[in-house]
């Protein structure tokens, strides 16, 4: 059979194919292909006319496109062996795409597809052998600092070093994944039949690992130590599925980086249980601050014996449910959340607008009013502009208003947070600085900041009459107080005999028990 139009190659020509035979001919031609004829002989019509264009830009065709040109110039039959080519490229095809959707290709680990495939064959597996499997989570410590400070090339090749330490560390029947970013999991598949036994081979085995991780990594020239938490669970059978396998992994790795990290633990039920009361208690803080069931206490701060000069401004929580809940239940929620914002935006501004109320009262009109600030509120860029705007809205004198630091919040960034207080500073608003000893604040940068006043910690007082250590500590605080010209004030006073060595010390101003506890605005004014 010849083909009298197969000599135009570029445009429509199709294959038939046999065995290992190619055959040229024009599309215009098929229907006078002959089954009968000896090269297809044997084979379906389907299977002989192979209707496939030729691909662009690729060196097959190029090569095909030439020995088809010149197979019919010479009038010659062209014998390729094309099915098992074909065959042959489509499996590297499947190959590549079954590689993309399976596996990381940083690291070459399973990927979170496949992973999950896994872990649900591992469930399987422990239903029909009755012995346990484990799901461990691996988080790398710290790991957005490297990337931030070295780049992500150098972050690219610390994963890729961690996988190759992972695998080691476990079985061949196991899984090693990379979820993402720095985060890694592992199912061990079909371990002991005995929970306890399990146990003692899942320490083991996140033991082994976190060790080899926090071996140091070369990423170039010179060593680089990292660290890994690792959070565990176990299941047997299918009583838990995929996703909450891993959440409770997920969980466990958090509470070994609450741990201090470079640590393992165990998932515990009471972890969930935990996990899920905080949800709670967010989403009912957030209607709190909406609804308005946040109420200001305040605690008076005397000089003296009985003159009162102000208060300390605490919140508290009215619950329609749980009555009075104490800023100790919700206040680090609220900070961890981001809640504190708004919390705080709201003390502040109720403050202010009680200050204000006080201003036309000759009783009151001298109170001052201390409020604590956060450390997440103080860091806002606009924190200035948002307490000048407060005190303009609500018409308040700056001059009775005391914003109380936390030493903590001095450690970084001292220039700025000398230049946001400096600027309230000037308008008149004061500033303590509460829980004093009990961080690392340097004097150095102390003496920089405006304060007006030093709070001498109730942790110090608390015990100041049989703890000489503690005594001595007051007294310091005393004195550097007075040679920096600031007030002074000791917090926690519960007993006369403390206010009485207090004062012996110098220290003149006092807030405690001794006093007042921390009473709603009508029990506060009655005190004045």
């Amino acid at each position: 059979m010849e083909s009298g139009k197969a000599t135009s190659i570029f445009n429509g020509v199709v294959y038939a194919s046999g065995d290992e035979r190619l055959i040229a001919i024009h599309t215009i031609d098929l229907p006078t292909l002959r089954m009968d004829h000896p090269l297809v002989v044997g084979l379906s019509r389907d299977e002989a006319v192979l209707l496939a264009p030729l691909r662009k830009n690729t060196a097959l065709q190029s090569l095909l496109l030439a020995a088809l040109a010149l197979a019919c110039a010479l009038g010659l039959w062209l014998v390729q062996k094309r099915r098992r080519e074909l065959t042959l490229e489509r499996q590297l095809v499947k190959e590549k795409i079954d590689n993309l959707a399976f596996f990381d290709q940083l690291t070459g680990l399973p990927n979170r597809t496949l992973l999950l495939d896994r872990l649900q064959q591992s469930i399987a597996a422990s239903k029909r052998s009755g012995k346990y499997g484990a799901l461990l989570f691996v988080d790398l410590d710290n790991f957005k600092t490297l990337n931030d400070t070295l780049g992500h090339d150098i972050g690219d090749l610390l994963l890729t070093q961690v996988a190759q330490r992972l695998l080691p560390c476990v079985r061949e029947r196991d899984t090693v994944a990379r979820l993402g970013g720095d985060e890694f999991v592992i199912v061990l598949a079909e371990m002991a039949v005995a929970g306890n036994d399990v146990a003692t081979q899942i320490g083991k085995i996140s033991e082994k690992i976190r060790a080899a991780l926090s071996q140091p990594y070369l990423l170039g020239e010179v060593p680089y130590y990292s660290t890994a938490s690792i959070g565990t669970t176990a299941f047997l059978g299918d009583t838990v599925g995929n996703d909450q396998l891993m959440k409770q992994a997920d969980l466990a790795m958090y509470k070994a980086k609450e741990a201090g990290r470079n640590a393992w633990r165990f998932f515990d039920p009471y972890m969930e249980h935990a996990l899920k009361a905080q949800a709670a208690l967010e989403d009912e803080l957030r209607r709190a601050i909406a609804e308005g069931q946040l109420v200001l206490h305040y605690q008076a701060q005397i000089v003296g014996e009985l003159r009162v000069t102000g208060a300390e401004v605490l919140v508290r929580w009215q619950h329609p449910e749980r009555g009075v809940i104490m800023p100790g239940e919700f206040i680090s929620l609220a900070e961890r959340t981001g809640l504190i914002l708004p919390l705080g935006h709201w003390v502040l501004e109720s403050a202010c607008r009680q200050l204000a109320q006080w201003a036309s009262q000759p009783a009151l009109s001298s109170l001052t009013l201390a409020v604590n600030v956060s450390a997440h509120q103080f860091r806002q860029a606009d924190f200035v502009d948002q307490v000048l705007a407060v005190l303009a809205d609500t018409g308040a004198n700056p001059k009775r208003l005391k914003l109380e630091l936390t030493e903590s919040m001095l450690v970084h960034n001292v220039q700025e947070i000398i230049e946001k207080m400096s600027a309230l500073k000037v308008k008149g608003v004061g500033f303590s600085l509460d829980d004093f000893g009990t961080g690392y604040s340097s004097l150095s940068y102390l003496k920089r900041l405006p304060l007006d006043q030093l709070k001498i910690d109730q942790s110090f007082v608390r015990d100041i009459l049989v703890d000489t250590n503690d005594a001595a500590i007051a007294k310091l605080v005393i004195v550097l107080a007075e040679s920096m010209g600031l007030m002074v004030i000791a917090e926690g006073v519960e007993i006369e005999s403390q206010r009485h060595l207090l004062a012996h010390m110098g220290c003149h101003a006092y807030q405690g028990y001794l006093f007042s506890r921390p009473v709603a605005l009508e029990a506060f004014e009655a005190l004045v």
